[in-house]
């Protein structure tokens, strides 16, 4: 009998260290990333000095060294004191935990903007990563005041949360909606009450129903009739042409539905985000390096822009993914991401000590067709990388 018993236990002891080192952490990259946390938190303190009274950073033009601000409504406030959040749980430097709570003050009248979409992004990643941090009952007052205004733009009809505001008759549904579902989640879970959980699932199965070409890439926009729920037209408005495969969109759809297998385990969800990654690693058009150009099919690749941020998102997306994927696609999606993770720590992509206005990435796709944000730094891009720098540490044990 007591050898069966030690036998269980070794057995036991090499299954939990076989799943301990499903993943292994490359030595040299996480000597990169706790470097890129220590230099990180270095330009964010110079961003800091830069930020005018009551403004939020939008990015910064090397060329000129001149910045864009922003108020609190815009769509990436959140983001700033989101990544100032998360370079507090690494480098402990309370200069940083001091700035973002500052900016989350400045944010918080927001909890109840219905104008807009990207509530998930503002405050989820805002106040939701404070939350993390340490639970406050404040916090989660904002964040389901948060969740109830951006249930406000659902409709039963359309079974869609509403992007834009466009033309009577119009309902506008953007992919990027995706990464708002999160917050909704996060409520049902805190509050007991189903509903934003209910939106968050009928927009998701709605946004893979019509959203999605047979190939699993993604349109940008989609019109609906709004009495309907007829789908009037599909396009885009950031990415090169109607048909094509804007990569920032991809990105924010491989993470999105990611996140929805997370919170539901409907494993529908799962496979649509393996199909949308496979649609991206195999990819003719993808980059060796993991770098994607901002849409993979700009007429001009492979002279054409990279996009920073893309990879940034898809990097923490997959370093997620992998957890849940079969064996193969699971080191495939792992890999790809620690690929991502060293090209972005390149001198390339990440900026010299004191350059850069203080933002981490450069090399940032915003809105090409308006020629607004080209090959800049985005905030976003920021806190993507160093969500999936947080990641790759806690997937490898490190």
């Amino acid at each position: 009998m007591k050898k069966i018993i030690t036998a269980i236990i070794l057995l036991h002891s090499i299954i939990s260290l076989s799943a301990q080192n499903k993943f292994a952490a490359e030595k040299s990259l996480l000597a990169t990333i706790n470097n890129n946390f220590t230099d990180a938190a270095a330009q964010y303190k110079l961003l800091k000095q830069q930020l005018p009274e009551g403004k939020f950073p939008k990015t910064y033009f090397p060329t000129t060294g001149k910045y864009e601000w922003s108020g609190s409504g815009w769509w990436c406030s959140g983001f700033y004191p989101g990544t100032l959040l998360k370079l507090y749980t690494q480098t402990k430097d309370t200069v940083l935990y001091n700035e973002a709570q500052r900016m989350l003050q400045l944010l918080k009248k927001e909890q109840y903007n219905t104008t807009t979409h990207d509530l998930g992004f503002m405050m989820y990643c805002s106040f939701g990563t404070d939350n993390s941090i340490q639970s406050s009952a404040t916090d989660q007052q904002i964040l389901l005041n948060s969740a109830k205004s951006l249930s406000t733009r659902f409709s039963p009809t359309v079974g869609c949360i509403k992007s834009w505001d466009g033309k009577p008759g119009e309902y506008l549904v953007i992919i990027d909606n995706m990464m708002n579902l999160e917050l909704l989640f996060w409520a049902t879970k805190t509050s007991g009450d189903s509903s934003y959980y209910k939106i968050a699932v009928q927009h998701a199965n709605t946004t893979m129903q019509n959203h999605f070409r047979k190939d699993y890439s993604s349109y940008h926009v989609l019109n609906y009739n709004a009495a309907t729920g007829a789908v009037i037209e599909k396009k885009t408005a950031q990415g090169y042409a109607n048909e094509s495969a804007w990569a920032r969109g991809q990105a924010w759809g491989l993470y999105g539905y990611t996140e929805v297998y997370r919170e539901t385990k409907d494993k529908k969800y799962l496979a649509q985000a393996n199909h949308i990654a496979q649609f991206i690693l195999k990819n003719p058009h993808l980059p060796a390096d993991g770098v994607p150009y901002w849409d993979y099919n700009a007429p001009d690749i492979p002279h054409a822009l990279r996009d920073a941020s893309a990879a940034a998102i898809m990097a923490s997306a997959l370093l997620e993914l992998c957890t849940y994927a079969d064996k193969k696609n699971a080191a495939l999606y792992f890999k790809t991401a620690e690929k991502i993770l060293k090209t972005l720590s390149t001198s390339t992509y990440k900026a010299a000590a004191g350059s850069n206005g203080g933002f981490i990435l450069q090399h940032g796709v915003g809105h090409m067709p308006n020629k607004t944000e080209v090959d800049v730094p985005l905030t976003y891009g920021d806190y993507y990388f160093v969500e999936a720098m947080i990641r790759y540490k806690k997937l490898t044990g490190k």
